[in-house]
């Protein structure tokens, strides 16, 4: 009876979400703005909808997805594709329904993968023991490129900021620095650590203005997050503020942007699996100059 309904509600997940796969990268102009810790979060809350998600982790140890809950990262993407591991035993798996793979190692080499490197790569994402609904991407400002690939070739890219000047100064200039090297020109603004909503909208709004009118991206909404106090203890004890504080404010916020999430919209173009997102990954890869936003 169990697997019964394992297999009808991965039935009913594919129904209702046609099958496509959705990938969705995080990026921060600068550090100190909750990235990560949102995308644990939101993680925890799509898997807790049904979505198989995949949080694709490019930071190192202590500072890395696995750390908010309270897990150990011993391996890398990297030594899958050096052969020395296989793929189930570099993945962590906190909860049903939602998976970590570290690769803070793998994402930094993606542009120098030999054919073979390429293609085991290709083999092992390819051959995931279940679908994958939606992969996060928890994107490192370090990336030798100044971008994350990930952050070109996934479907939305979102720029999490803060209320603070600095931070919105520093998400703007990403912004532009990106739409001017790589000419993506959408973005999507996620506020963290904000006293209000309407505070949150302001500054969403402000940045999405000045980008309109210098031509630079077009900006959405994804939401805010409150400064919440159950959501500093929560990542104090290496546990999503979901499952710490389950009806504290950001939880309830983290909740309504899983939700809304799975609503953005994509293009026919888009339609592929988790083979396709790898083979346009390492294309891009290939052919981004290092240091290009730098330059």
């Amino acid at each position: 009876m169990a697997d019964f309904r394992v297999d009808q509600a991965a039935g009913l997940r594919r129904l209702l979400g046609g099958g496509q796969l959705q990938v969705v990268t995080f990026v921060a102009g600068c550090e100190g703005v909750g990235r990560s810790v949102a995308v644990a979060n939101i993680g925890v809350a799509l898997a807790r909808l049904g979505k198989e998600v995949l949080i694709i982790d490019e930071h190192s140890s202590r500072d890395d997805i696995a750390s908010t809950f309270g897990l150990l990262a011993r391996y890398d993407l990297l030594n899958v594709v050096q052969r020395e591991l296989d793929l189930p035993q570099v993945l962590l798996q906190p909860m049903s329904g939602l998976r970590i793979l570290p690769a803070a190692k793998a994402v930094r080499t993606l542009g120098r993968l030999s054919l073979a490197q390429q293609q085991t790569l290709l083999d092992a994402m390819s051959g995931l023991e279940r679908p994958v609904d939606v992969i996060l991407v928890d994107a490192s400002m370090a990336h030798p490129h100044g971008f994350s690939p990930f952050g070109l070739a996934s479907q939305e890219a979102v720029v999490v900021l803060s209320g603070s000047g600095a931070s919105i100064t520093e998400a703007y200039s990403l912004i532009k620095k990106v739409s001017h090297a790589f000419a993506r020109k959408h973005f999507r603004i996620l506020v963290n650590k904000v006293r209000s909503q309407p505070d949150a909208r302001s500054i969403y709004e402000n940045i999405a203005q000045v980008a309109a009118q210098r031509g630079v991206a077009r900006l959405d909404y994804a939401g805010a997050i409150p400064l919440d106090e159950s959501l500093r203890q929560s990542a104090q004890l290496c546990r999503p503020v979901l499952v710490q504080a389950p009806d504290s404010p950001s939880a309830h916020a983290f909740r309504d942007i899983a939700s809304d999430l799975l609503y953005w919209q994509r293009s026919d173009s888009e339609v592929g699996g988790v083979e396709q997102f790898m083979q346009q990954l390492l294309h891009l890869s290939q052919r981004i100059t290092p240091n290009v936003l730098r330059a």
